[in-house]
């Protein structure tokens, strides 16, 4: 597989009739004399004239839905779908980056990798195919100008890229892959020696080895394949050749952490869950719920 040929066949995606307009905004943004905050929410603050702010609001409602965050920008809340800081918070007690080539896959806008700044890693990727997501990390990213990378590639191209990483996250990911092991030995051959990876995956309750396969949609949503119960997840990291399974948080999805705001389109949680019995899908499957793990090879 020509990674290099990939790259120039996504490039050409930002061309898209619905994706030019936003990147040629993108491409002629001013520079801007600007400071900003890495927490919770990622804020992006300086000094700006009304009609330059404005320009920067109009520019951020084109580039809905945002489903990560939440973000500021010179005053005006981006308010995410997911409140992302709430995993990152859960997740960053048990990593430490310092010194680390770090990959995020499925990274979305980026919010994770600013959020790992602060860590001080050796290296930053992403990989995430949608040119939508990559025109608002380049939205973000003009402002916080970082060295992250953003490749509109795939997990399936992770095997073949040119580097290995020593911590790779992969969160929201398996859920959504047809062959769930396949797709976790591609993780696995992208780890350096001694390399670890934190994951996170719908799951079911039980004991048994077995996983959930949605009939047609799960939550409306029409990719998730598989969601197994812990000892089901934890073989198949196993049989990927995994070495050792840390199980770190179990929590179930609430409409804190996931709701429909004005920076989205369409529905969210609330219209994806039974509104007579919040505990199941409207599909009568078990609400979402998720494992947080951490592998290591």
């Amino acid at each position: 597989m020509n990674i290099d040929s990939i790259r120039k066949e996504r490039e050409k995606w930002l061309e898209w009739k619905d994706i030019k307009p936003i990147q040629d905004k993108l491409n002629s943004l001013k520079e801007f004399d600007c400071k900003y905050e890495l927490d919770d929410i990622i804020k992006i603050d300086g000094a700006i004239d009304k009609i330059a702010k404005q320009e920067l609001v109009d520019l951020a409602k084109m580039l809905k839905p945002w489903r990560k965050g939440p973000f500021e920008i010179f005053g005006t809340k981006i308010d995410s779908e997911w409140q992302s800081n709430i995993k990152y918070n859960l997740l960053s007690k048990y990593f430490d980056l310092e010194g680390k080539s770090v990959a995020d896959i499925g990274c979305n806008n980026g919010y994770y990798m600013f959020r790992f700044l602060k860590n001080s890693p050796k290296k930053i990727v992403g990989f995430d195919p949608s040119p939508l997501y990559k025109s608002q990390f380049d939205f973000i990213n003009h402002f916080i100008k970082s060295d992250i990378t953003y490749e509109m590639l795939g997990i399936e191209h992770l095997e073949f890229y040119e580097e290995k990483f020593d911590t790779i996250f992969c969160l929201g990911v398996l859920y959504h892959r047809s062959d769930p092991i396949s797709s976790l030995k591609s993780l696995k051959k992208s780890l350096s020696c001694g390399g670890e990876l934190f994951l996170d995956t719908f799951i079911i309750d039980g004991n048994e080895d077995i996983a959930l396969t949605p009939k047609n949609r799960y939550s409306k949503i029409p990719n998730i394949y598989f969601i197994p119960t812990v000892n089901a997840l934890k073989n198949w990291c196993l049989r990927a050749g995994f070495k050792e399974f840390t199980l770190l948080e179990i929590k179930k999805t609430t409409n804190n952490e996931q709701r429909k705001t004005d920076w989205i389109k369409g529905e969210s949680l609330e219209n994806f869950l039974n509104p007579s019995d919040p505990n199941y899908t409207v599909e009568g499957y078990p609400a979402p719920k998720r494992a947080y793990i951490r592998v290591n090879i």
